[in-house]
This record gives structure tokens, C-alpha cells and sequence, in this order.
């Protein structure tokens, strides 16, 4: 009997001892990932029991916080003009999982981020005020891009060369970001913008890359320059025309037949968009070069940030001679999103020196003490050489007031810029994307800045489609609010 007692006492024993183990595990291990489990109500409940923090452009908070009627959440996000600025904001959803400043910053703008805490708040276990994000937007630079842009869809970027503020990040078509805010209503909203065809809630601007087109010859010019093989954008290139694909039977043709693109310089390449100059002149580079001159502008790197990670712009590798003429003209695997380009324009518009692009100048505390200060630590970095940055800043204002350009013109304004028009589809079989890349300085103030701009539909014929005639204008429209007093 004594046995039997004994043997039952050791397996109760084990099994408390398991319980105990398992019920340690699950509090000290499991704890906080059950706790920030996206489908644990509690974080919902705790993050809507108080207003949320503000998204500021110019001084102005473009978010709130409403009270909402009955339930456990006691708020819900709100969003002033929110369509024109969805892509800066994203939204915070009672029932999705937040994006774009709302998501990189949830933790600061619900009060939860470890720097908000004062003495106070940590002894009274209170959650603290929420923080400000306050952005590098410009409202009429933004308002320009988003109005010219209008029914097409496309991406704009605005950026401050000389700061790399970014001023402008537009997608079209846009969404309200307060149609997603409510639990009881973002069902129904969600559905309808994720069966668009149209792709609303794809940033278009940061994270959809697109061949570039002609846009990246200023790559590949860049390259030659910086490497030596051409000393001047007006030194008469070896360019036959058309152009003989190397280790293929292909000649590759001009859009304008009668454009004097034979052996023409760089400047006159530029200004005819001419494909045999800059497909010959990548293959003289070697892909290794104009990749390397690529990467410095900023292709192929998989963590720009601005803070929003953009989508990596690619230069590709491990090509035949003949992909890497094509290359040279934006085409074959090259691909760009709207922020890269303008990367590109505000580098050469800034002597060849890139600042950081950044989306936020500052956050701040509830109390507005900054906590960082991203306009104060943005980092310089040299691109190309001062020569190198003069000389294609020249030859991009003769591409506008001589050349495919001259849709960006504006009075009183020193405007540079290069078109593209990229192949899209099997065989070029869908409508092409319209694109355009340029810089502008005012003559009147100190006032700068570098845009890039692509369309990829709009109801223009496809004959009618090129950079001038539909990107072009909206940059022209984004510039002159940059450059307005």
C-alpha cells in the first residue's frame, strides 16, 4: 500500500511541476507574443481608449480622433483632405494592421513608445500623451502634383535638393484613408479597394518600380562622364545609327528617324533622346561600370528608407551585350520607382551631392520636445563630381528649352530636365509609361527643386503618349508650386 501511495504522490508531484512549468512558459515566454498577437483584442481596446497623436504638414495636424458611438473602441482615426495626402499618411485601421507614418510610428502616436514616458507615467502605470509626427511636406506642392496628376495614374515625388525634404509624395488614383478607420465599416471599404483594378492602395511613388525609359540615359551619361570616356556632354560621340545589337542581328532605332543622332554628343543625345548614343555608350561602359554609377545614385539598395521603405529600384547583373545596351535606355531589367529618379535630378541639381531624402523633419513629444531630428542628421553624400553635375545640368536645360522637353518650360525659372517614354508589355504590346525627371531653380528667390513624374495610364491616345506630353506637365505644375513665394 505504501508503494502504491508513494507512486501516486511522485506522478502528482511531476504533473503540478508540469503545470507550473508549462504556466511559466506561457506568462514569462509566450506572454508578449500572445500580447502582441494582431488579433488580441486587448492591444485594439488599449490603443483607441485615448485620441491618437498627430501627422503635421506645415504646422497643421492633417489627422484626429473622433469618439465613436458604443463598443469597446473608444476612438477612431480621422484624416483631413485625406485622399491628397493618403500616401504620406496610410491609415490606422480598427481593423487593419497600419501603414505608411501610421505604421512606422504607431507606437509614438498611441502613447507607447519607451520616450514618452515621464516619472509619472511609469509609477502610475498611465500610458503617456502620444507624440507628433511632423512631416517635410509643402500643402501647395503636394495640392499641385495631386490636381495635375488628376484622373491619370502615376506618381509624383518632390524633393528639396539642397535639404532632401521631400515636399510632395503623391499616387493616383488615391483613397480615403477614413474609410478604413472603423471596425464596423473597413470591411466593406477594404473589399472594394483591393478588387480595384486600378490598385489604390499601392503606393505608386515609393513602391512600385517601372522601366524608366530614357530617364536613366542620365545614369549612363553620368557614367561616362565620371569614367572618362567622354571629357564634355558636347564631345561627338561613336555612335552609328541606327544601332547594330551587339551578338544579334537587331538594329536599334530612334523614335525621331530624323533626328541627328549619328556620333551626336551627349548634349544633343540628350535633347533627341537618342537610343544608339547611350545603348552603345552603356556597352562601352561595361555593365559593371554603369552599375556601380547606378548603385551611387541609389539603385539596388534594399533599404532606402524615408522613413516608408521604398521599393528597390534595380540595376541588373550577369547580362549578354545586347541587354546591357538596352540598358543604357531604361529598358530590358532596369526598373525605377518615382523617388529614385527624382534622387537622380535633385544629385546633379545639388553640385553631385545627394542629400538623404526624408519624408519626416521632426517627431516630437506630447510635450513638443523633439525626440529626433531628422532635418538636423539627414546625410550628404557625394554622387558624381561638381564637373559632372554642371555639365548635365546644362544639357538637361537645353533637353527643355531646346529638345523633348519643352512642356516644363517656366518663366522666370532655370528648368532641366529628360524625358522617357518605356516599353510595357510583351513585344511593347500595352500602353507605354510616360515618364519624366527634371530640376528647377527660381530666378528670383534661392528656391529649388528636383521631380520625377510618371504616368502609366491616362486617356490619351497611344500615339499621344510620351514624357513631354503627359509627365512633363505635371512636374511643370509641381515646380512652379515649389518655386512660388
Amino acid at each position: 500500500m505504501n508503494t502504491t501511495i508513494r507512486r501516486v504522490s511522485v506522478c502528482t508531484l511531476l504533473l503540478v511541476l508540469a503545470l507550473l512549468v508549462r504556466a511559466t512558459w506561457v506568462q514569462f515566454y509566450e506572454g508578449r507574443a500572445l500580447a502582441d498577437d494582431d488579433d488580441n483584442r486587448r492591444n485594439a481596446i488599449e490603443t483607441y481608449a485615448e485620441p491618437l497623436g498627430d501627422i503635421v504638414v506645415a504646422g497643421e495636424s492633417i489627422t484626429g480622433s473622433a469618439r465613436t458611438e458604443g463598443g469597446d473602441l473608444a476612438h477612431k482615426r480621422t484624416y483631413d483632405n485625406g485622399p491628397l495626402y493618403a500616401a504620406v499618411t496610410g491609415y490606422a485601421s480598427q481593423a487593419y494592421a497600419p501603414t505608411q507614418l501610421e505604421g512606422i510610428y504607431a507606437d509614438l502616436l498611441n502613447g507607447t513608445d519607451p520616450r514618452l514616458k515621464s516619472v509619472t507615467d511609469t509609477v502610475t502605470g498611465r500610458r503617456a500623451e502620444p507624440g507628433t509626427v511632423v512631416t517635410t511636406i509643402d500643402p501647395a506642392v503636394q495640392k499641385a502634383a495631386y490636381e495635375a496628376l488628376g484622373d491619370k495614374k502615376g506618381a509624383a515625388v518632390a524633393i528639396d535638393p539642397r535639404t532632401g525634404r521631400i515636399l510632395a509624395v503623391v499616387s493616383t488614383p488615391s483613397y480615403d484613408p477614413g474609410s478604413l478607420t472603423d471596425a464596423n465599416t473597413a470591411g466593406a471599404a477594404w473589399e472594394k479597394l483591393t478588387a480595384d483594378p486600378d490598385k489604390p492602395l499601392t503606393n505608386r511613388a515609393l513602391r512600385q518600380p517601372l522601366p524608366p525609359g530614357s530617364t536613366f540615359k542620365l545614369v549612363v551619361a553620368a557614367a561616362a562622364l565620371e569614367e572618362g570616356l567622354y571629357r564634355s556632354v558636347d564631345e561627338r560621340t561613336d555612335s552609328p545609327d541606327p544601332y547594330p545589337l551587339p551578338g544579334t542581328v537587331r538594329n536599334l532605332t530612334n523614335e525621331n528617324p530624323d533626328a541627328p543622332c549619328e556620333n551626336a554628343s551627349i548634349r544633343v543625345g540628350l535633347q533627341y533622346s537618342c537610343n544608339n548614343v547611350f545603348a552603345k555608350m552603356a556597352v562601352d561602359l561595361g555593365e559593371d561600370t554603369v552599375r556601380e554609377t547606378a548603385e551611387r545614385f541609389g539603385f539596388n539598395d534594399a533599404t532606402q528608407d524615408v522613413p516608408v521603405r521604398a521599393h528597390t529600384s534595380v540595376y541588373p547583373s550577369d547580362m549578354e551585350r545586347s541587354q546591357t545596351a538596352l540598358t543604357g535606355i531604361g529598358q530590358f531589367d532596369v526598373t525605377a520607382t518615382p523617388l529614385q529618379m527624382a534622387m537622380v535630378s535633385a544629385a546633379l541639381a545639388n553640385g553631385g551631392e545627394l542629400v538623404a531624402p526624408h519624408l519626416v523633419g521632426q517627431i516630437t513629444d506630447g510635450g513638443g520636445d523633439v525626440l529626433e531630428d531628422h532635418d538636423e542628421t539627414a546625410a550628404t553624400e557625394r554622387i558624381v563630381s561638381a564637373s559632372t553635375a554642371g555639365q548635365l545640368r546644362s544639357a538637361m536645360e537645353t533637353v527643355v528649352e531646346e529638345g523633348t522637353g519643352s512642356n516644363a518650360r517656366i518663366p522666370g525659372a532655370t528648368v532641366g530636365g529628360k524625358t522617357g517614354t518605356a516599353q510595357h508589355g510583351e513585344n511593347n504590346s500595352s500602353t507605354p509609361y510616360a515618364w519624366f525627371t527634371s530640376y528647377a531653380e527660381s530666378g528670383s528667390s534661392d528656391r529649388a527643386v528636383a521631380v520625377a513624374v510618371v504616368v502609366e495610364q491616362s486617356d490619351a491616345a497611344r500615339s499621344e503618349v510620351s514624357g513631354n506630353g503627359l509627365a512633363a506637365p505635371v512636374a511643370r505644375a509641381t515646380m512652379e508650386a515649389a518655386l512660388r513665394d
